[in-house]
């Protein structure tokens, strides 16, 4: 039972680009929120982006950016002028209804991991 998948990652040279993708289950409908959040080494997870409060953080603003592909149900992250500081672990999640239920739950991906060199 598997719901949103993430791949992309990979390793890139500081100043580099990157961009990952979070493909979301079919069953999954009525989607409200859309969010990323990385996890970096000994560090608490952090939001990246969210469709519903603070949108980007303020140390990815201006270099991530959010598309989505409605016919792959696909949502993309966008990662351009990488950062060392960028390495984690990224993961996508959504806000939604899975199919033949009444309520709406937060999913969440594995995660892909993000290096970026020095």
């Amino acid at each position: 039972q598997v719901h949103l998948v993430e791949s992309g990652g990979g390793f890139v040279q500081a100043g580099g680009s990157l961009t990952l993708s979070c493909v979301v289950s079919e069953n999954m409908t009525s989607i409200i929120v859309v969010g990323w959040s990385r996890q970096a080494p000994g560090k608490q997870r952090e939001s990246v982006y969210s469709s519903d409060g603070t949108d980007y953080a303020d140390s990815v603003k201006g270099r991530f950016s959010i598309s989505r592909d409605y016919a792959k149900n696909t949502i993309y992250l966008l990662m351009n002028q990488l950062k060392p500081e960028d390495t984690a672990v990224y993961y996508c999640s959504v806000d939604g209804q899975l199919r033949g239920t009444r309520h709406i739950g937060r999913y969440w991906g594995q995660g892909t991991q993000v290096t970026v060199s020095s």
